[in-house]
């Protein structure tokens, strides 16, 4: 597994706005699509292309366009939501799947409760939505259900991650014989004792969308 962690100054700003406990949900939503769409950048460096012949209004040339089959972004769901739009910015001709999971706050564990996804994977780049790699369970088990299914390169893209997170990862994926990249706009202090991030941002869903419940 690969750690990237974005060094850009762009991305430094928008992330300390995030944080500001003062910052307003419809503030919070527009800057965390701005630095989706910085992340993506970094992210989709591995994507697949092939060459594409096409005239230009002065001569013929080789360009390059997506390789088939497409790439597939996958939101978890909901927070993942939030970081949908700034990806597709960059990757408007990618598919969409969906995958609902939720961590139990007491064991930490995560279970999957919905997905939208295509069966058979095989051949597929993915691109996996999750803003927060907290203790690193939920990513985990939504790594293994598509590269179950057949995926076989995964990129996950989170706003913050934590030491503990990736450690578990790197643990939870020994021998998966597919290659996973993180790529984070920081790599935070670590977890508290509620599995949080420290400084982190608070609950991403929760300042996206407002406390539900």
């Amino acid at each position: 597994m690969r750690t990237h962690v974005v060094d850009h100054p762009l991305v430094a700003h928008k992330l300390t706005v995030l944080r500001d406990i003062d910052t307003d949900s419809p503030t919070f939503r527009s800057l965390a699509d701005e630095l989706v769409t910085l992340l993506a950048y970094e992210a989709t460096r591995d994507v697949r292309v092939e060459p594409v012949d096409i005239v230009t209004p002065v001569s013929p040339t080789t360009g390059t366009k997506l390789a088939s089959p497409r790439p597939l972004v996958v939101p978890i769901l909901r927070a993942g939501l939030g970081m949908l739009d700034g990806m597709m910015r960059l990757l408007p001709t990618a598919e969409v799947g969906f995958l609902g999971m939720i961590r139990n706050e007491e064991t930490l564990e995560a279970s999957t409760y919905a997905e939208r996804l295509p069966e058979d994977l095989s051949g597929r780049q993915c691109y996996v939505l999750d803003p927060m790699l907290a203790t690193g369970g939920t990513l985990a088990a939504a790594i293994k259900f598509l590269t179950d299914r057949g995926a076989d390169h995964i990129t996950a893209i989170c706003l913050l991650a934590a030491p503990e997170g990736c450690a578990r990862l790197e643990k939870d994926l020994e021998g998966l014989d597919v290659p996973v990249t993180i790529v984070t706009a920081a790599m935070d202090e670590k977890l508290n004792d509620k599995g949080y991030i420290v400084p982190g941002l608070g609950d991403a869903g929760d300042r996206l969308y407002g406390v539900v419940g």
